[in-house]
């Protein structure tokens, strides 16, 4: 029961259905959706095309998309991965060529072949009840007539005006007179509504061939690129099989790598050898969820990668003696200090979705950019904002994650389900980039550890280790002084974070009442909504 007195909300609570997402308008396409007759997979792509229009820095159709979705709120779990692959022609020896150690962000290097509308589409007519243009119908209307601007959307956006002044196209149609749009100002997106129309007509050839993905190339190669036509038409997501472990005696879906989902499901593994004592803000559970962290991060930035091109250790990642093994090296007096480093950035933009329909339907959805507003480069005549997901490769040869022709590279993002003696229990997701995979586990620990009301548990100060050897941790402004104080005695080193850590939303099933709970990020716009 949450706290009335408090500065947060309440969950939602519906019987029929219901939609969360991180922006208003997101939440009620989706809701509108599912009273025109859609079911659950319609009002989530709904809800994403809306936030790719309305929220533009942290989702586009020119990113990547995950999902996993359960029938009947049943507990086979069906997972889609709809991460791009790099340009046919793209090696490491082409950064080496140009002395390169990283892959640069705003530059074409960066982008990998978008996957989210190849995601989208296929999961539409695979699973989906409604015409795609009535589905994106919302987002078109958005696009074209003109939406206004809310508080984190501006806040995100200002943020990166120097990113899209440098690129004459993003400029023009993300800019207003060299600025970020301003709360309650009204912004369209033309060029976003037609390639939306056109997806709307076409499918997925609407995007992936044709002038849409001519736009795309020819936009890239002017500034470098080695992307082709090619490469854009042969880009397909595909179907795989969850991960999962048992927690509690609940059963923790995952999308599998490349996506960083089994990261989630280690740290939980070591979280099991802990009892939940005390209060789940307690200095000592944030101690141990802190280096269950470090360490399942540790290890996926030494495994993780694509495994299509190369042998990642799924089962080992998994298995009970790595868990007891990483557990025993937690110190509730001593933070660790002999740690691989770490080499991902922090926690850039995401949109996560869930839907859950009358039919019980669940939809676990989460669309990506990567950094707000991705590589900043704008495809002029198709209004697509291109990701920089390619930036989470590494260059060292021989590492898993090496960039390599038409590879996937280790994804951040991350969709959520568990399950329960044979049926869906919850339907959730943690936005935040690296923080992900901690967010899933925070989460699912504090509401199946602690009992906490979800938003309770999602509204909590958060702290996520930062890049780097040492026990270095950011943290919110609202996390305690006494936290802080505890923390650097056992050997952390606090600093504060530039901008809040990550987002969630979350929808629980009632099976006894026939009911739906919901909850959304305080952090955010979004809200949940119910029929």
């Amino acid at each position: 029961m949450r706290n009335f007195e408090t500065p947060t909300r309440s969950v939602a609570v519906s019987a029929q259905a219901m939609a969360a997402t991180s922006h208003p308008s997101a939440t009620l396409a989706a809701i509108n959706i599912l009273q025109a007759g859609g079911n659950a997979m319609d009002a989530a792509i709904a809800a994403c095309a809306v936030q790719c229009v309305v929220e533009p820095g942290s989702t586009g159709i020119g990113g990547d998309c995950f999902a996993l979705y359960a029938p009947k709120g049943g507990d086979q779990v069906i997972a889609y991965n709809g991460s791009g692959r790099t340009p046919a022609a793209l090696t490491v020896d082409w950064f080496e060529e140009r002395g390169l150690t990283e892959v640069p962000r705003a530059s074409p290097s960066a982008v990998t072949i978008p996957g989210a509308i190849d995601a989208w589409t296929r999961l539409h007519a695979d699973h989906g009840r409604l015409p795609l243009a009535d589905v994106l119908a919302p987002a078109i209307a958005f696009a074209e007539n003109g939406y206004a601007i809310s508080p984190r959307v501006h806040r995100d956006w200002a943020k990166e005006t120097p990113l899209l002044a440098a690129d004459e196209h993003a400029a023009r149609i993300l800019l207003i007179d060299g600025r970020a749009p301003r709360i309650g100002e009204m912004h369209r997106q033309p060029e976003l509504g037609a390639t939306l129309r056109k997806i709307a007509a076409e499918g997925r050839d609407g995007f992936y061939r044709g002038a849409v993905a001519q736009d795309m190339v020819n936009r890239l190669r002017e500034l470098g690129g080695l992307h082709t036509l090619e490469d854009f038409a042969a880009a397909r997501g595909e179907y795989v099989t969850p991960v999962t472990t048992n927690f509690r005696g609940y059963t923790i879906h995952e999308c599998p790598p490349n996506g960083q989902g089994i990261i989630a499901l280690m740290i939980l593994n070591i979280l099991s050898h802990f009892e939940a004592k005390g209060a789940p803000d307690d200095v000592d559970r944030i101690h141990i969820e802190l280096e269950a962290t470090r360490l399942a991060y540790a290890a996926r930035d030494t495994w993780l990668a694509d495994p299509s091109k190369v042998n990642v250790p799924i089962e080992e990642m998994l298995s009970g003696d790595l868990a007891r093994k990483l557990a025993g090296m937690i110190d509730l007096k001593r933070a660790i200090v002999d740690l691989p480093s770490f080499e991902l950035p922090l926690h850039p933009d995401t949109v996560y979705i869930t839907v859950v329909d009358s039919e019980r339907n669940a939809v676990s959805f989460i669309n990506s950019v990567f950094d707000s507003f991705g590589t900043g480069i704008m495809a002029p005549k198709s209004g697509v904002i291109l990701h920089n997901r390619g930036q989470s490769f590494s260059l060292k040869r021989g590492h898993l994650n090496v960039i390599a022709p038409e590879k996937r590279p280790l994804h951040t993002i991350i969709p959520g389900m568990v399950t329960k003696d044979g049926r869906t229990d919850m339907s959730f997701g943690v936005m935040g980039g690296y923080y992900q995979a901690m967010g899933h586990a925070h989460l699912i620990s504090k509401v199946l550890d602690y009992g906490m009301d979800m938003q309770d548990a999602i509204d909590l100060p958060r702290l996520v280790p930062a890049s780097g050897l040492k026990p270095k941790i950011e943290v919110e402004q609202t996390v305690p002084a006494a936290t802080i104080a505890e923390l650097k005695a056992r050997g952390f080193e606090i600093v504060p974070t530039e901008d809040p850590i990550g987002g969630a939303q979350v929808i629980r099933i009632d099976w006894e009442n026939g009911t739906l709970t919901g909850a959304s990020e305080s952090r955010k716009d979004g809200i949940a909504l119910g029929l």
